[in-house]
C-alpha cells in the first residue's frame, strides 16, 4: 500500500510487525538513506547487525543469484527477534527478482526493506508495493523538513529545552540544509550542550550551524540591496563559474526583494516584519535584511520588485539578448537605487 507522508513516518518511528516489506525511493540518496535507517533501527532494535538479524545486498547481486533473497527472507538465525533483508539500489530491471521472492513471504520471514532511486509509477517495483496488503511503498521528496520531523531530531539528540527564537533559528537552518547536514549540526548542538541543563539559544545555533549555505549567492543579495555595485561583477563571475543559471538569480533576487517589501510594509516594523516572514529568514540574516528594509522603504521596492518581475519574464521569453548580462544590468540597477 502507497503511504502518504505522515503515515510514512508513523511507519518509520514504529513499524507494523509481520508485515512483508518497505519500498523506499527517491531522488535525493542522502534522505533515502536515512529514512531507511530509522526504518531498520526502530524494527530491529540495537545489536542486529552482530547478532546477524539484518542480511545486505544489493540489487544487481541477484541477477547472478536470483534464489539470494528468497534464501536470506527464510532463514532462521540463532538470535531471536525480528529479522530483515535489506536490498540496496533497485530498479524495474530486478523487479522480477523481488518481487518472486516476496510472493514466497509468510509470516514469521524476515521484512523487506528494498531501496531505489526515482522509481516509475508504472515500474513493476511501486506497482507491486502499492498494491500489496502487507507491503509499504513510500515516496521521499526533495521538500524541507516539516516542524515534525525537525522535533523529532531534537528529541533524539535529547535537546528538549529549547528557546523559541532558537527554535525559529533552527526551522530556517532546515529549510537550507539537507536532512543529513542539519542531522549532523544537531548531534553538534547536542555535544555542544552536553551537561549544560540551560536553554538551547540563538547564539548555540549560530556556534554550531554551518558557515554558510549557497554564501557566495548571498553575498551578491546583500551586496545589490546595500548599494555596493562594484562588488556584484566579481560575485556574478563567480556564480557563472559555478554553473548557477540567470533564471536562478532572478528567482532569489527576487525572494529576497519580496522579504524586504513585506518587512518594510509590516505596521509593527521591519524588525516584527521580518521575524514573521515565510519561509522564515536565515537567523544570520535577520538583523542585515531588517536594517536593507528600513533604508528602502516599501514604496522604493515596489519599483524594485517591478525591474526584478521585468528582467525575470525577458528572461524566459525568446529574447536573444545575453541572460547573464541582463540580470547582471538589473542587480547594478538596484544597487544604484540602493545607494541613492
Amino acid at each position: 500500500m502507497k503511504l502518504k507522508p505522515a503515515e510514512a513516518n508513523r511507519h518509520f518511528a514504529k513499524p507494523a510487525p509481520d508485515t512483508t516489506g518497505t519500498l523506499i525511493y527517491g531522488t535525493d540518496a542522502m534522505r533515502v538513506a536515512l529514512k531507511r535507517q530509522d526504518l531498520l533501527k526502530n524494527l530491529l532494535g540495537e545489536g542486529a547487525e552482530e547478532e546477524m538479524r539484518l542480511t545486505r545486498m544489493l540489487a544487481g547481486d541477484l541477477r547472478a543469484d536470483p534464489a539470494a533473497l528468497s534464501d536470506a527472507i527464510k532463514a532462521q538465525g540463532f538470535f531471536p527477534g525480528p529479522r530483515a533483508v535489506f536490498v540496496e539500489d533497485a530498479t524495474d530491471v530486478h523487479g522480477d527478482k523481488i518481487t518472486q521472492a516476496l510472493d514466497d513471504w509468510q509470516p514469521g520471514d524476515a521484512h523487506v526493506v528494498v531501496t531505489g532511486g526515482n522509481l516509475k509509477p508504472t515500474g513493476k517495483l511501486r506497482k507491486y508495493f502499492e498494491k500489496h496488503p502487507s507491503a509499504f511503498a513510500i515516496g521521499i521528496y526533495d521538500d524541507p523538513m516539516s516542524r515534525d520531523e525537525i522535533q523529532d531530531e531534537l528529541r533524539k539528540a535529547g535537546l528538549n529545552q529549547i528557546d523559541p527564537e532558537a527554535m525559529r533559528d533552527l526551522e530556517a537552518l532546515a529549510r537550507s540544509l539537507d536532512p543529513g547536514d542539519f542531522r549532523q549540526t544537531v548531534e553538534k548542538l547536542s555535544l555542544y550542550k552536553l551537561g549544560d541543563p540551560s536553554l538551547l539559544t540563538p547564539d548555540d545555533v549560530d556556534a554550531c550551524a554551518p558557515a554558510s549555505t549557497e554564501a557566495v549567492l548571498d553575498d551578491l543579495l546583500h551586496a545589490t540591496a546595500e548599494g555596493r555595485a562594484g562588488e556584484l561583477g566579481p560575485l556574478l563571475t563567480r556564480l557563472e563559474a559555478q554553473g548557477i543559471a540567470p533564471t536562478r538569480l532572478a528567482i532569489a533576487t527576487t525572494n529576497h526583494f519580496r522579504t524586504l517589501h513585506m518587512a518594510a510594509s509590516d505596521p509593527e516594523g521591519p524588525n516584527k516584519g521580518i521575524f514573521r516572514a515565510r519561509p522564515p529568514v536565515h537567523f544570520k540574516s535577520r538583523d542585515r535584511m531588517t536594517r536593507q528594509a528600513s533604508r528602502w522603504g516599501a514604496a522604493k521596492l515596489e519599483t524594485a520588485l517591478d525591474m526584478i518581475i521585468e528582467a525575470d519574464l525577458t528572461l524566459r521569453s525568446t529574447s536573444k539578448a545575453p541572460q547573464m548580462a541582463l540580470i547582471e544590468r538589473t542587480l547594478i540597477r538596484l544597487a544604484f537605487m540602493a545607494a541613492r
